[in-house]
């Protein structure tokens, strides 16, 4: 197997991994706290905007190459495995959901950074 076909199948996983993740944060038999973390990733692994920008040189692709692949390993560790499984069978035969709750909270984290640096430049110093 070619480099190329290594890298073409580790996107494979990873992108069925994040809908596996996706069905763990609705599952009733998944941990609270693994249903947050599994939750968390996949919204944002889903979303379609990132909290870095593509555009802003080597950081803007940090979150894809870096970020994105270490919550995904963490949150399927979280997750049990005889249930990961489960959802790996499943993930495999669905579509990729969109998530409009990650673009939300990806806008928020903007929307606060935004105010906070005009509340920085914009107030009167005493």
């Amino acid at each position: 197997m070619s480099a190329l076909d290594s890298a073409k199948q580790w996107a494979r996983e990873i992108k069925r991994d994040v809908v596996a993740l996706w069905l763990a944060a609705r599952d009733p038999r998944v941990p609270w706290y693994a249903k947050a973390t599994a939750g968390a990733v996949a919204a944002y692994a889903l979303s379609p905007i990132d909290l870095i920008p593509d555009f802003i040189p080597v950081i803007g692709y940090l979150d894809d190459l870096l970020i994105v692949p270490l919550g995904i390993m963490l949150a399927v560790r979280l997750v049990p495995a005889d249930l990961m499984q489960e959802f790996r069978q499943v993930a495999a035969r669905r579509e990729k959901p969109g998530s409009k709750g990650g673009l939300a909270f990806i806008i928020a984290i903007w929307a606060l950074a935004a105010l906070a640096l005009a509340w920085l430049f914009w107030r009167r110093p005493a």
